[in-house]
């Protein structure tokens, strides 16, 4: 009995070891939380703001047009007034990017992008000549090469709170990949932040830009001045507008990411309180009955000297 006594003990004192790195590291989530929201608020600012101006100038060099869907016209693509990025092509190949984190103790922040990703490429490809893959995080990255699929490119390492510079080349590789007709089109894959509590996988179509709506488009008594030239400025905006489409998912991930890590430590606290106080109740109950043995031991060998 003496053995299981200390047995439990040494359980209660790691187990509460435990709680308190749980714990810690539910609160470090917490703060990254708190961080990235006002990343992804701030930059909300920035997207609308870059939104309104390449909508103003595409309303303004696609007046003729009443519907976003004309962009997609065979029509549209013969005047050659449309970019590229607006104008949709023949789908040969596919492109898309996973974002997923690097490490894990994120509950099923992984597992959830993976499964429906898989299945979502399963559903829409015969093979994998029919899509390119690009992973951000290692976790993705990993998945998908274990599984013979592969990986274009990939970016592990992020830090809590991504700047624009250290996404910039996946970024920019991924839209120049797409003006070089590596792929005719771009999905993001990832888990959209809601509240602390809940994320969603979210698939988004990135490129062709498909997005605007001419009616949106702010009108001015007096127009731009446009220097050089309204397709030069274009030709420069549309791809920074692209990436800033990724950028903004990718923050929107890492959110998710930080909520999804602070739920599950959260989780993880709970439970090792919950074993704690099981613990404790069969520690006393044990004690309680070494202490009764004893006292009986005790009445027993005295009733056996009289």
């Amino acid at each position: 009995m003496g053995a299981s006594l200390n047995e439990i003990k040494q359980r209660i004192a790691s187990t509460k070891k435990t709680s308190q790195i749980t714990n810690a590291m539910q609160m470090v989530s917490g703060a990254k939380l708190t961080k990235s929201e006002v990343a992804s608020r701030s930059f909300q600012e920035y997207a609308s703001k870059i939104r309104s101006i390449v909508t103003h100038l595409v309303a303004a060099q696609l007046s003729d047009l009443e519907e976003l869907d004309s962009y997609d016209s065979e029509e549209a693509s013969e005047t050659g007034n449309y970019h590229m990025m607006l104008t949709s092509r023949p789908v040969k190949k596919t492109g898309y990017i996973v974002i997923t984190s690097d490490k894990g103790l994120v509950g099923g922040y992984n597992s959830s992008i993976l499964k429906q990703t898989m299945k979502m490429m399963a559903d829409d490809h015969k093979s994998q000549d029919e899509f390119v893959l690009i992973a951000i995080g290692g976790t993705g990255a990993d998945f998908f090469k274990a599984r013979g699929i592969n990986v274009a490119y990939e970016l592990r390492g992020l830090s809590d709170q991504p700047s624009f510079d250290e996404v910039r080349k996946i970024v920019s590789t991924a839209t120049t990949m797409y003006e070089n007709e590596v792929f005719d089109e771009l999905y993001v894959c990832y888990n959209h932040h809601i509240n602390s509590l809940t994320s969603q996988f979210r698939v988004e179509k990135m490129l062709p830009i498909s997005d605007l709506d001419p009616d949106e488009a702010t009108t001015y008594e007096q127009e731009y001045i446009l220097e050089p030239s309204e397709e030069a400025i274009l030709d420069n905006l549309l791809p920074q507008y692209a990436e800033s489409l990724i950028y903004g998912a990718i923050i929107d991930a890492k959110t998710a990411e930080h909520a999804a890590g602070m739920t599950a430590m959260k989780t993880a606290t709970d439970n090792a309180q919950n074993i704690i106080s099981d613990l404790t109740i069969s520690y006393n109950r044990a004690r309680q009955g070494a202490i009764t043995q004893e006292i009986t031991e005790i009445v027993a060998g005295a009733a056996a000297l009289e």
